[in-house]
């Protein structure tokens, strides 16, 4: 409960994209050069040479940011100094002061803008969805390196700045490990979790010795994708600034390196356009562009595994069965207290984005957690 307006975290009017910068993102795009490659036509390689074509005309001559801007612009921003950071969110508060309140902690390659389907959806509590830092919306901070933990701590720091003692929160991907170190360093203020990914953690010996022949194919599982898929986590991890020179100075490049995990990450069979149509997808493209976060974004993969510690808040877990690496609720329960459990057929990475009514079922399971 609580969410009194507080000095410290004061409405925010969401900074407008300047027309030069627009302009010069039109100028980027007018200068494209697509890169020689061996001749396919699907994803296996990357992102079709045609299809990025197809991508970088759409956002010259069609797309209309200002429309998009528009939107993001509406939501109930708040930004405040707190601990020596800024932090910045959408705090959209429900007409019920004494509601529960919940943090949505969106993951990579996103933004805030995953909770956007939702959000309607859940008016009836407080709901706070910061933009990470190192994100876009977040203002970037050059002295710091955003690292899960920093994100955790800062994150607890606003809740407390915006009046809440305790919370929910939920999280996938980058916010899923985000959250569990929330529960960890803050249980008296995290009153449940609801996560849809289960963040990689440190197995004690003792405790590998013990894991059932199903649990064993997890990891198994885990390290196939990771060879298969995982050279994007491995650069990012170990040579974020290399990659970061790159694409910072190429918008084609940003909706390449976004787009090709849009679609191998989400339940598209294929026609990454029946998730994400092109305006949606370049709006989370141009936000990565125009806040030139995409190398800060970078920062959570050089962070080691989680350690293995006990997690005393109560768990709702949703699983989308495209997700990067489903996990059964047996292992799962070796980490969390599960008290809530489903398995959806359909949905991937981005779940909220992609079955937000399924997503708030799980949401909403995770509030009836709490006393």
């Amino acid at each position: 409960m609580g969410g009194d307006k507080n000095v410290e975290m004061p409405a925010y009017s969401w900074e407008r994209v300047s027309n030069n910068a627009i302009e010069d993102l039109h100028r980027r795009l007018r200068s494209f050069r697509p890169a020689a490659t061996s001749p396919t036509t699907d994803w296996d390689r990357g992102i079709p040479a045609e299809y990025l074509d197809k991508v970088v005309k759409y956002w010259l001559e069609l797309f209309d940011w200002r429309a998009q801007e528009d939107r993001i612009a509406s939501y109930p921003w708040v930004r405040g100094t707190l601990e020596g950071t800024v932090a910045t969110a959408i705090h959209q508060r429900s007409a019920n002061h004494g509601a529960k309140a919940l943090v949505l902690l969106h993951g990579w390659p996103d933004s805030m803008l995953r909770f956007e389907r939702v959000l309607p959806l859940l008016s009836d509590v407080h709901v706070v969805v910061p933009c990470l830092p190192g994100y876009p919306g977040a203002l970037h901070l050059p002295d710091r390196v955003a690292t899960p933990t920093v994100m955790a701590g800062d994150i607890a720091a606003m809740m407390r700045a915006l009046g809440y003692a305790d919370y929910v929160v939920s999280g996938g991907d980058v916010g899923a490990i985000v959250a569990h170190i929330m529960a960890s360093r803050y249980p008296d203020a995290v009153t449940a979790l609801h996560l849809t990914d289960i963040p990689a953690i440190r197995l004690p010996a003792d405790l590998r010795s013990q894991l059932s022949d199903v649990e064993q194919e997890y990891y198994r599982d885990a390290r196939r994708w990771r060879s298969a898929e995982g050279a994007y986590r491995a650069e990012q991890a170990t040579k974020p600034h290399t990659l970061a020179a790159g694409l910072s100075d190429s918008p084609a490049g940003v909706a390449a390196w976004i787009i090709e995990k849009l679609h191998g990450w989400s339940d598209c069979n294929g026609d990454v356009e029946s998730v994400f149509p092109l305006d949606d997808m370049l709006t989370w493209v141009s936000l990565y562009w125009f806040t030139n976060c995409i190398g800060t974004s970078f920062d959570p993969y050089s962070a080691p595994a989680l350690d293995f510690g006990p997690i005393t808040a109560p768990a709702a877990i949703s699983m989308f069965r495209h997700g990067l690496v489903p996990a059964d609720r047996p292992l799962v329960e070796r980490i969390y207290d599960v008290k809530a459990w489903a398995t959806h057929d359909s949905g991937g990475h981005f779940a909220a984005w992609e079955r937000p009514a399924e997503f708030v079922r799980g949401v909403r399971e995770a509030l009836e957690l709490t006393i």
